[in-house]
Formats: structure tokens, C-alpha cells, sequence
């Protein structure tokens, strides 16, 4: 493909923001890119806004010497035997479909490519995600830490082995629906005590914003933090007892495995 670097298949969300975060951050130039979109609205956008060339034709993209697969797991068999004939033999390629496993890309592809298999999430939309890489069949670390370069364009990296993505999945890919879970109980029970929707949001949602940020900015423990929040005979004590009470913790602990279950199961 020549000058072209990169080729993604699929400009989803998750693909679209870690174009304009390799984009932003110039890890690769706007002329090195090229993105297989079946959209032409979205292929419009993706020339006219980021700079980018965009075609209608898996090969196309597929034919580059480092290739992002960033389509949905239900299609990626049909488009891994499409784009087959095109890959070339050392060609890195990327999957951040969940749950597919690289083996499943490596016999769909015939053996062609250096596969390397990451499990990214939504926050990457703002710059503030975190993915983990894992190496596949003939992936090299060189594989690896150019992958690992992309995805820090859009927030943390870290490298695991390929069975723990399972874990990934459950507990940082679908991590953001439990946070936003949560969000919507407090919002609803700020509510039910007497608060307007507008201002319970609000204290929820920058409440588990500054939250966060402590936990990060600190390196304390979760524990720790909490224990530091919890007076003896106060709110947060009445609160955190009724949560026990209920058995949310292991709740959370069993949604968290079902996910994990759910992820291998799609890659089965």
C-alpha cells in the first residue's frame, strides 16, 4: 500500500476515537491512513474532518502493513474471510472485537498476519481510557509496543496475557455501564428524598468524578478511602451496612463473572 500506514476496518465509536487520538497525538500522519467505512456519510466526515482517506472496500484497508479490525464481533468472521486474500504474511493485525479470540482470527485469516488482540473502552472517547494488549500467534513485542503506542494515544495501557482478556472485558470494557449503573441509583434516590433530577445529577456525577480522581491521584486503597469517609454510627456507616445487609458486593462480583462468562463464550 505504499504510503499508507494503517489500514482500520469499521469507524464505529471505539474506532473513530483511536483515529483522532493516534491522529491528535501524531503518531502516524493523516496521509498514512486510510479506513474502509461502508457509511458514505462516515466517510465524508472521516475525509473532511480528520484528513483521512476512506473507501467502501475491506481489501483496500486490509492490504496496509498494519491493519486495525475495529468491527463488531457478530461480523468479524465475514470480514476476516473477505479481507483473507489481501493481508499480507507480516502484517500486524489489531482485533478490539470482545471475546474474539486470536486463534479465531488466525484460522479465518489462514495464517496471514501477526495478530495482536486489545480490549479497549468507552472513556477513550474523552482521551481517558484504558486498554489492554495481549500478543496472538507470531506477534512479536515489537507487534506489541507499536499496538501498545496506538491505544496510549487515547489513555492507559496495560499487556496481559490473552486469557485474562476475558477478565479485561468484565471487569474495564463493560466497567463503565456498572459506574453509570450507579450513577443512575443515586440520582434516583437523591430524587426520592426530595431533590431536584437536575441537582442530584450533579452531586452524583461529580461526586464520583472527584471520587475517582482521589483513588487515582492518591494510590491509596479503595478500602482505605472508604474506611477514611465511614465515622463510626454516622450516614456513610448506616449506608455502607445496608449495602452489606443486601449483598451488593457480591452481587457485583457475580455480574462481573457473568460478563467474563459472556466473553468466552463469544469467542468459543
Amino acid at each position: 500500500m505504499g504510503e499508507y500506514q494503517l489500514g482500520m476496518i469499521g469507524a464505529g465509536n471505539m474506532g473513530e476515537a483511536i483515529l483522532r487520538g493516534v491522529l491528535r497525538q501524531n503518531v502516524l500522519a493523516r496521509g498514512t491512513v486510510i479506513v474502509s467505512e461502508p457509511l458514505l456519510a462516515k466517510r465524508q466526515m472521516l475525509t473532511k474532518d480528520l484528513g483521512v482517506a476512506a473507501v467502501d472496500d475491506n481489501a483496500v484497508a486490509a492490504r496496509c502493513p498494519n491493519v486495525l479490525l475495529a468491527v463488531k464481533p457478530q461480523v468479524i468472521a465475514g470480514v476476516l474471510g473477505e479481507i483473507a486474500p489481501a493481508v499480507n504474511p507480516d502484517a500486524t493485525i489489531i482485533s478490539i472485537a470482545a471475546g474474539i479470540t486470536t486463534g479465531f482470527i488466525d484460522k479465518h485469516l489462514a495464517g496471514r498476519g501477526r495478530i495482536v488482540r486489545v480490549m479497549p473502552n468507552t472513556p477513550m472517547l474523552i482521551g481517558a481510557g484504558i486498554s489492554a494488549v495481549a500478543a496472538g500467534p507470531r506477534a512479536t513485542d515489537e507487534q506489541v509496543n507499536w499496538t501498545k503506542k496506538l491505544f496510549a494515544t487515547s489513555g492507559h495501557v496495560v499487556v496481559v496475557d490473552e486469557p485474562m482478556l476475558d477478565a479485561v472485558t468484565a471487569v474495564s470494557g463493560s466497567g463503565p455501564a456498572y459506574f453509570f449503573y450507579l450513577i443512575e441509583a443515586m440520582i434516583a434516590a437523591g430524587v426520592a428524598e426530595g431533590l431536584d433530577a437536575d441537582v442530584a445529577c450533579q452531586l452524583a456525577v461529580q461526586t464520583c468524578l472527584g471520587a475517582g480522581k482521589l483513588l487515582a491521584e492518591t494510590s491509596e486503597p479503595p478500602e482505605v478511602l472508604r474506611a477514611r469517609v465511614t465515622s463510626p454510627g454516622g450516614t456513610t456507616q448506616r449506608a455502607i451496612e445496608t449495602l452489606d445487609a443486601d449483598g451488593v458486593k457480591a452481587a457485583m462480583v457475580k455480574a462481573i463473572r457473568a460478563a467474563a462468562d459472556r466473553s468466552r463464550e463469544l469467542g468459543a
